[in-house]
């Protein structure tokens, strides 16, 4: 009776840490990122009444006559189930689809979280605001000339500080590229033409260009055809044409494959000639100092004045006009008997701009958006993985630390190796189920009162044993 007094016992006691956990797991239905706690019971020990006897010619086999002395918990778990995820619009929020842990920094300590409710301090850095505990990742690399260079995923973690308001610089101009079509069907020019007959075969088109200052530049392309020759335009190049005669800064362009012998005509302007074959692509490309090119992409080295308000002196500004490529339609200039089309439909230059928002995409990499149009990779967000993450151990906050029995973290980028992807724009709900929760709690609640008529009984039973005397 004894023994059933404290099996009793154990099973209160043990039933009671199971209803705490479930009760913790119910506070926390509706906390970002957490993951419940399940309880395991086993037996605690058995007395041993008689031992087991080996069977013999005569009898057969006996069995051990063992009596258990109650229960204990064998572990308390972490499941770490998938939460559902919750939209909630703001950039900030992220949350990851699959395996991993985000790293947070407080103090020299990293802990690990799947809550990903951050957002920017005073200073930029990305945080949990809740606790200031800062968001770990890779920056971009700085170069030896000062320009950023690419993120290396390969080195060690760091604050993860997102600049916004800061400056882009502006960017030259260093690459024009052209697409467009010269309508086959315009008439050949017979030597000799007047002006006005050789403007009735002229198409034009203007692209915006970029000083190192973010100074706009407009620069016309006047496509004529060349005289007396079929599948040949004679293009000439001007920036600023419209600039006045009597500007600080005159209308010069030079252009030409030999740097040492490009030139431009009389009026500043830069003159070359283009060929076709005769199904429409490009064949060569010729400078005014007969230099032929035709093959591969064919880009015609351009130079144009600029002033520099700085030193107060006038300063040349280089860049190449890709014409596209022999042979090919896709992205190049082609001749077809269709209307002509103005199309230079990329050159790489911008002005000034100032950081106004930022994007994280599936790998965890923020892009910065800047006013003058540029995107520009600002960081990336670290994901950390456990061989065991079981074997974590809960630091509040809904945080984690490592411990002996979890193993190392392995830090690295969203989709690499087991981690999942990071998405942006939500975060990642408590996975506790409530229906889960309530039966466990009607089983615990049943075994707890279980327990408690076992000890009721056996003292109804000590008590019948003090009565014999009377």
């Amino acid at each position: 009776m004894m023994r059933s007094l404290y099996s009793g016992v154990s099973g209160l006691q043990n039933h009671q840490i199971r209803m705490d956990v479930i009760g913790n797991n119910i506070s926390n239905v509706n906390t970002t990122g957490f993951k419940k706690g399940r309880v395991n019971f086993q037996d605690l020990i058995s007395q041993n009444m008689s031992g087991a006897a080996r069977p013999t010619e005569e009898l057969g086999g006996v069995n051990p006559k063992q009596i258990g002395l109650g229960m204990t918990v064998a572990a308390i778990d972490t499941i770490h189930t998938q939460g559902s995820l919750q939209s909630t619009g703001v950039v900030s929020d992220i949350s990851i689809q699959g395996n991993g842990f985000y790293v947070l920094r407080s103090g020299d300590t990293q802990l690990y979280t799947r809550a990903g409710a951050f957002s920017l301090d005073s200073e930029g850095y990305l945080v949990n605001p809740a606790n200031g505990m800062r968001v770990q990742g890779w920056l971009p690399e700085v170069l030896a000339d000062g320009q950023i260079g690419a993120i290396r995923t390969s080195s060690d973690v760091e604050d993860l500080i997102i600049p916004v308001g800061s400056k882009d610089p502006a960017k030259a101009t260093a690459l024009v590229e052209l697409a467009c079509n010269l309508d086959k069907r315009t008439p050949i020019i017979p030597e000799g033409a007047t002006p006005a007959t050789i403007a009735e075969g002229t198409w034009s088109l203007n692209k915006t260009l970029y000083d190192p200052f973010g100074n706009a530049h407009i620069m016309r392309m006047n496509f004529t055809r060349t005289p007396g020759i079929n599948n040949s335009w004679d293009v000439v190049v001007q920036v600023d044409p419209d600039r006045p005669a009597d500007a600080d800064v005159p209308s010069n362009v030079t252009l030409g494959f030999d740097p040492a012998t490009a030139a431009g005509n009389a009026n500043g302007e830069g003159e070359f000639t283009i060929t076709f074959d005769n199904l429409g692509a490009l064949a060569t490309v010729v400078d005014a100092q007969g230099n032929i090119v035709d093959a591969g992409r064919l880009q015609i080295p351009v130079t144009f004045d600029i002033e520099n308000d700085a030193v107060g002196e006038i300063q040349t500004q280089e860049f190449l006009l890709d014409l596209g490529e022999v042979g090919s339609y896709t992205n190049s200039t082609t001749q077809f008997a269709e209307t002509s089309s103005t199309k230079a439909y990329r050159q790489d230059g911008y002005t000034m701009g100032y950081l106004e928002t930022f994007n994280i995409d599936q790998k965890g990499v923020i892009r910065g958006v800047y006013s003058n149009g540029t995107e520009r990779d600002l960081g990336q967000v670290a994901l950390a993985s456990f061989t065991n993450p079981g074997g974590l151990t809960k630091t509040g906050e809904t945080a984690f630390m490592r411990s002996i029995n979890s193993g190392d973290a392995l830090i690295g980028p969203s989709g690499v190796a087991g981690k999942g992807k990071i998405i942006s724009g939500t975060l990642e709900m408590s996975n506790v189920d409530l229906a889960e929760q309530f039966t466990d709690m009607i089983v615990t609640q049943r075994g707890f009162q279980s327990n408690s008529k076992t000890i009721q009984t056996s003292d109804q039973m000590l008590q019948e044993l003090l009565t014999l005397k009377r």
